[in-house]
């Protein structure tokens, strides 16, 4: 099974290497499991790339919120990371796949460092696993 899911993954990066853009998910358990498995990948290297950039700090805690806005929030955070954009791309087009929104309200007032704003994301969509029921893995 594991040179299967070598094989399949050298062909997912193959592919998006060829297209010039990430590949999203079209089903949104998929979107959130890759977006989950990123940013772990990010989280277990030395350090996350670009992990000093200032992003906008999304409120993922406030339950006044809903999700969509949330992840709009998070998408709009991610996108101002201009210098690893190639990097936070997948995780933006996934983002922007879930939400479905075109405009969503991000204040700049607080903000973080993206090593910080990384894991919350991570919680937050390890979370929306458990409350659909699906298996986060």
């Amino acid at each position: 099974m594991l040179p299967t899911l070598k094989a399949a993954f050298a062909l997912l990066s193959l592919l998006q290497l060829v297209s010039g853009t990430p590949v999203t998910s079209s089903h949104p358990q998929q979107a959130l499991k890759e977006i989950t498995t990123r940013i772990q990948a990010f989280n277990s290297e030395a350090q996350v790339p670009c992990n000093d950039t200032r992003v906008a700090q999304v409120p993922f805690t406030d339950p006044k919120l809903p999700e969509q806005e949330l992840l709009c929030q998070a998408q709009v955070a991610l996108t101002k990371v201009t210098m690893c954009k190639k990097i936070y791309e997948p995780l933006i087009s996934n983002l922007k796949f879930l939400h479905g929104k075109r405009n969503c309200n991000l204040s700049d007032d607080n903000e973080i460092y993206l090593r910080h704003f990384l894991p919350a994301l991570g919680n937050f969509t390890q979370g929306m696993f458990r409350r659909r029921g699906w298996a986060a893995q």
